[in-house]
């Protein structure tokens, strides 16, 4: 299987925690030249003293103006061939409750989080020889799930501009793919857990087998089966998969 080309720079977002943490560390032992982009600092330049990481880079992916500073400031070190848009947030609530402040605040981060990196990385990657876009969505961005309308429509339009955008780009080198994972073994997935705790009196093992019974495996995705996908689509064996929409659930979808 093909693997990654000579030291590729990558970019991933919301690379401080859970998946984006595992999907740097992933790149970074298979060759690829890291940049970790995030909100949190601290968290960053752990990952690269650990060795998972080459460079961080602080933005909210929901600021245009600092992400375009800070891929800029990333490209300049090397030219960008990968960006992983993983940065996202999930926020629960009936849709009665669901007021237009919530809306936004989902459609902020986990849609235009990625159109705002999409947009700073994509003018130089398309001089490239090689690139490389996938957007970290939610198989609730494939199907419904109760309380969460707010999010899971801002998956839907992240699928939906990856679909878009894979034909745009679709006669150049440079591919756009989407992962789905299902309920995912990381902090997000235990603050849900919390959240029904809260809310219905049960024990954490019964919060988690309602969150794993989507699951037909039965059990939560763990992050490093996420971060294989995209290792997956970021290799050059890929080449020829562009505007798909992966599921990563143990048959959920």
């Amino acid at each position: 299987m093909a693997g990654l080309p000579h030291s590729p720079h990558a970019v991933v977002t919301g690379a401080a925690r859970g998946i984006g943490r595992e999907i740097a560390s992933t790149l970074s032992k298979t060759g690829a030249v890291v940049t970790a982009l995030g909100r949190q600092s601290a968290a960053l330049e752990g990952l690269v003293a650990q060795g998972n990481a080459r460079f961080s880079a602080a933005a909210d992916v929901t600021d245009q103006a600092a992400v375009a500073a800070a891929i800029a400031q990333a490209a300049a070190r090397q030219p960008i061939d990968i960006l992983i848009a993983n940065a996202g947030a999930a926020e629960s609530a009936p849709f009665a409750k669901s007021d237009a402040a919530l809306f936004k605040r989902m459609m902020d981060v986990n849609f235009m989080g990625v159109v705002n990196s999409i947009q700073a990385v994509l003018p130089s990657m398309r001089s490239r020889p090689f690139g490389r876009i996938v957007v970290i969505a939610s198989t609730a961005g494939l199907k419904g799930y109760a309380y969460v309308s707010a999010y899971a429509a801002a998956k839907h339009a992240a699928i939906g501009l990856v679909r878009s955008l894979a034909l745009e780009l679709a006669p150049t080198r440079i591919t756009v793919n989407a992962v789905c994972p299902g309920f995912t073994d990381t902090d997000l997935v235990a603050g849900s857990i919390d959240t029904i705790m809260k809310k219905t009196g049960r024990d954490r093992a019964q919060a988690v087998a309602e969150l794993t019974k989507h699951n037909p495996q039965g059990r939560l995705v763990s992050p490093q089966e996420v971060a294989d996908s995209v290792l997956w689509l970021c290799g050059e064996g890929a080449a020829a998969v562009t505007g798909q929409a992966i599921a990563v659930a143990g048959g959920e979808i």
